[in-house]
């Protein structure tokens, strides 16, 4: 029998093997290969958003009263892998984006699932889950790393082959978690109405001034994450005529895998950054890394530019974790003890749901915008990324009100 850590671990590294299979490469298949629009690329990745604004709050209301979660994780995942298969012989818009919309419904509750299971797996056998979850869950980046090493070095950015990789894994993830420890629902005095499931009863938080605007920089920021895996693919694609022999073109996904890499990097300095400065410093930090990350991707190539596409790289790591984990920290702190789930669940509704729906949307309209006769002025279109970001730094220190105060922190942490 398989000690319990590996089989988490494996349960970790498949999940989000699942996920990056196609998260980064897709964009380019759509564009290169099926000839979509800016647009529609947008709201493809958009539908991500649509299915985190509900999914992931009705499926966990089914784990906590009806069904074992393992087993909602996985009739999720081949549910998810079917219509992958189904999503790769399709060429046409219309039905490739009804496909996609409901994978995401599948897939996008999977992520909180796989968290809830490995949380209660490790509580019932005793581990400490704040000490013993991060080295599990970082094999979760591991594997979503692999699954795009594999689609580059096998030639699949840009062939319908990258679904099937994915539905594979999740078909044997969907079996895999049957096997595993039984997570039945918890008996409670009280069940948890929708609205809580939601993350509706915290939005007593919108009251304090504070976390009101929190919150609004926290769907402005979510609408910058998808913007580099929806078009970082066909933006190095494009570079072909120029440098068809050049590393970034031949090894799309190699070269923006290293923005994952750097994201496992950067999640261990954040207990450091957060006592030291304080949120409001460290969200000002992520906002100046979005900055660089788009201007940088304006301003470099494969070529003679590499080393600033691999910089833009190396600073994404700081753009998303000192945003998406740093301020998943300062809502649990912020938040009372009641509303727990529901912060969080709010936090997430804000990012990755109204914040993830608005970025894919306007991000393929800006790509339409400065695409002329098929033609798409890159430089120009991360120039009006990295200005969207800079205006959202000018503007969050002067209405972010925050003292920072390193005791109490430190107190509050240990």
């Amino acid at each position: 029998m398989m000690n319990i850590k590996s089989r988490l671990i494996i349960m970790n590294f498949l999940e989000f093997f699942v996920w990056g299979s196609w998260l980064i490469s897709l964009g380019a298949y759509m564009i290169v290969t099926l000839h979509f629009s800016g647009g529609e690329v947008g709201a493809v990745y958009a539908t991500m958003g649509i299915a985190s604004l509900f999914m992931p709050a009705l499926l966990g209301i089914v784990a906590d009263r009806w069904v074992n979660a393992e087993r909602v994780l996985g009739i999720c995942h081949i549910v998810g892998a079917c219509l992958l298969l189904w999503a790769s012989t399709v060429s046409d818009y219309r039905t490739f984006y009804l496909i996609m919309l409901l994978n995401s419904m599948a897939f996008m509750p999977t992520i909180a699932l796989n968290n809830t299971v490995s949380y209660i797996i490790l509580e019932k056998k005793g581990f400490d889950i704040v000490k013993d979850f991060p080295p599990v869950r970082v094999w979760g980046t591991v594997g979503f790393v692999c699954a795009m090493w594999m689609v580059d070095l096998f030639g699949w950015t840009k062939s319908p082959l990258q679904l099937y990789v994915s539905a594979g894994a999740g078909f044997l993830l969907g079996l895999y978690t049957f096997t595993i420890v039984k997570c039945p629902p918890v008996k409670l005095d009280r069940k948890k109405t929708l609205s809580e499931a939601l993350g509706l009863d915290a939005f007593v938080l919108f009251r304090r001034k504070k976390m009101l605007i929190f919150f609004i920089f926290a769907m402005l920021l979510g609408a910058a994450l998808q913007i580099t895996n929806a078009f970082g693919g066909a933006f190095l694609d494009d570079f072909k005529t120029g440098f068809a022999d050049s590393f970034g073109v031949k090894h799309p996904n190699l070269l923006l895998s290293i923005s994952q890499i750097s994201e496992t990097l950067f999640i261990l300095t954040i207990p450091f950054f957060l006592r030291k400065f304080g949120i409001k410093q460290v969200m000002l930090l992520s906002i100046f890394a979005w900055v660089f990350r788009f201007g940088l991707f304006a301003i470099g190539d494969p070529g003679p530019g590499l080393y600033l596409l691999i910089l833009s790289m190396i600073i994404y790591g700081m753009a998303f974790d000192f945003f998406n984990i740093s301020g998943s920290l300062f809502v649990e702190k912020e938040a009372d003890i009641r509303i727990r789930a529901s912060a969080q669940g709010l936090f997430m509704l804000m990012t990755n749901g109204i914040g993830a729906f608005l970025g894919g949307t306007i991000s393929g309209w800006v790509v339409d915008y400065f695409t002329v006769n098929g033609v798409k002025d890159w430089h120009n279109i991360w120039l009006s990324f990295a200005g969207y970001a800079l205006v959202l730094g000018i503007f969050f220190p002067l209405v972010f009100r925050y003292k920072h105060n390193p005791d109490m922190e430190t107190s509050k942490h240990h």
